[in-house]
């Protein structure tokens, strides 16, 4: 846990870098617009921080033997899932609760802009324009500070292209054009229950050590949360959404973590089979560097920083057409065989190369 806290300064210089312009080999020059800076991974390090504050300032509040009753280990970290617990209400009391007035943006194009009003006036709405959870992040973050090409400048209110990027409909809602944080702060604390629930997960694997008692746990807790978030979707009492990371969602995709750790347990724990595996062990042993460098696209914004007359023409862009997108004459195929090879592939080669040679990026 305590990695936890030490890997936030790399996430810090995961932002800090994702900040610099592309530079040529003739030109090459550093520039943060301090007015316009969006921070990165602060549900990443908000997340991190509280549940492993939580987990160190209890060390010696719980028992170190359970008892052999099924929920003896909710019991026994009984304050990690109070601070779920109040992360819970937190979130849902703010997402409901709070009124979201009427609120305006600019919109810049060169020199000139152009000042947008979305009409709220409202509570409870869990739609792209009048959420709580945008409201919190334009009064915390300042509007300035906000990702402006949300996922949702892609639906089919506001594109003809849906479900790709394109140019905006003649009727598009004003809201189509204003900026949204993906991680914002409100939907960030309801992330805390997803590391919670992680944890657990990872306190079973050390409290019990026969392959059934982990299993159960596990299988049980993963199918347990996705009826959950079925019923809270199909009900529309809470629906999956991912930008506002609904009660549902996280639900659903803490179920579905269980569940698949779970897979991987029977695989490679129970039957044997490890060496088919391997790959995803060499890049755990080296996962601030695979995040930082690559999940944060440190490595590929430094290789599209080289590039030959204009900005499009560099290494990564002519890989991604002449080897993925030509050859297979569809670039929804070709990118996902980009990311297949020339990333998860790329990453996991590097990773076992590394940990031949002992080489590991820690703290």
């Amino acid at each position: 846990m305590v990695s936890n806290l030490e890997g936030q300064p790399l996430i810090y210089l995961a932002f800090e870098l994702g900040q610099m312009h592309r530079h040529s080999p003739i030109q090459c020059y550093f520039s943060l617009g301090v007015q316009y800076v969006r921070s990165h991974n602060k549900r990443i390090a908000l997340v991190y921080l509280i549940v492993a504050l939580i987990e160190i300032l209890t060390t010696k509040l719980r028992p170190t033997t359970l008892t052999p009753a099924h929920f003896s280990i909710f019991t026994a970290y009984k304050w990690q899932w109070l601070g779920g617990f109040v992360a819970f209400v937190v979130y849902m009391t703010t997402l409901y609760g709070l009124y979201v007035p009427d609120w305006n943006f600019l919109e810049h194009d060169g020199d000139t802009s152009q000042r947008y009003t979305v009409k709220c006036g409202m509570r409870g709405h869990l739609g792209p324009a009048c959420n709580a959870v945008g409201y919190v992040d334009r009064q915390v973050w300042g509007i300035n500070h906000l990702y402006n090409q949300p996922v949702w400048a892609r639906s089919q209110a506001c594109t003809l292209s849906y479900p790709e990027t394109g140019p905006f409909r003649d009727d598009a809602p004003t809201w189509c054009r204003a900026p949204f944080e993906p991680e914002g702060l409100l939907s960030s604390i309801s992330a805390i229950m997803s590391g919670t629930i992680g944890i657990h997960y990872g306190h079973v694997l050390i409290h019990f050590k026969g392959h059934g008692e982990r299993l159960k746990q596990w299988i049980s807790m993963g199918f347990g949360l996705l009826i959950i978030a079925f019923i809270l979707h199909f009900s529309d009492a809470i629906p999956l959404n991912k930008q506002l990371y609904s009660f549902s969602y996280v639900c659903f995709t803490a179920g579905a973590a269980g569940i698949v750790f779970s897979g991987f347990y029977i695989l490679i724990d129970v039957l044997g089979m490890r060496i088919p595996f391997l790959w995803l062990e060499w890049i755990g042993m080296n996962a601030m560097l695979i995040f930082v460098m690559g999940a944060q696209g440190i490595f590929a914004g430094f290789i599209n920083g080289w590039y030959f007359k204009n900005e499009d023409n560099n290494l990564v862009n002519w890989i991604q057409h002449h080897v993925f997108f030509d050859v297979w004459k569809s670039q929804r195929l070709g990118t996902l065989l980009y990311v297949i090879f020339a990333e998860i592939t790329f990453w996991a080669v590097l990773a076992g190369i590394l940990h031949r040679l002992g080489i590991y990026w820690k703290l």
